[in-house]
């Protein structure tokens, strides 16, 4: 091959590639302006539905700020203010069982004492009132078996009746 077709095929070749250069970029260009035609409408679309929204939300957010901003100064001393009760109610509370459970052991110890007592005194009763009651009753039992025998015994000897004991036992 001579020189000149070398050339020649190298000329071609370079030809080809700033061609095709040539038609990527015509395909970019129409991409790209296609691209731009969209995002325009786009835009367009956002101006006027998305910027009037957001201009509303925005003037609200700057009308309603001075109300938000008394809204949580109220709540934040309401929550002090709730605190400080919850804390003097805790108090109270305590207090209320401390004295509690000093009655009930006050209660307790009465209770205690009242049963005590009334055990001291029933075996104070039982000594001085029962034992001798029942020794008396045992006493007079004695002598009224006693007494009957001996009346009965005279009752069988006026009647001239003499029977065994055994006898009258049926």
């Amino acid at each position: 091959m001579d020189n000149q077709t070398l050339l020649s095929a190298t000329f071609i070749a370079i030809t080809a590639a700033v061609v095709l250069q040539a038609g990527i970029l015509v395909a970019l260009y129409l991409a790209v302006r296609k691209s731009a035609a969209q995002i325009e409408a786009l835009t367009a679309e956002v101006k006027t539905k998305v910027l009037p929204t957001a201009q509303t939300a925005h003037s609200m957010l700057i009308e309603l700020r001075p109300k938000i901003d008394a809204i949580v100064e109220n709540v934040s001393d309401s929550t002090t203010h709730v605190r400080g009760q919850v804390a003097r109610l805790d108090a109270t509370v305590n207090d209320v069982l401390d004295r509690t459970r000093l009655q009930v052991i006050r209660a307790d110890e009465l209770v205690s004492r009242t049963l005590d007592r009334v055990e001291e005194t029933t075996d104070v009763v039982h000594k001085i009132v029962v034992s001798p009651v029942r020794r008396i009753s045992g006493l007079m039992q004695g002598l009224t078996v006693g007494l009957e025998f001996l009346l009965a015994g005279k009752r069988r000897r006026r009647d001239g009746v003499n029977m065994p004991q055994d006898e009258m036992f049926i």
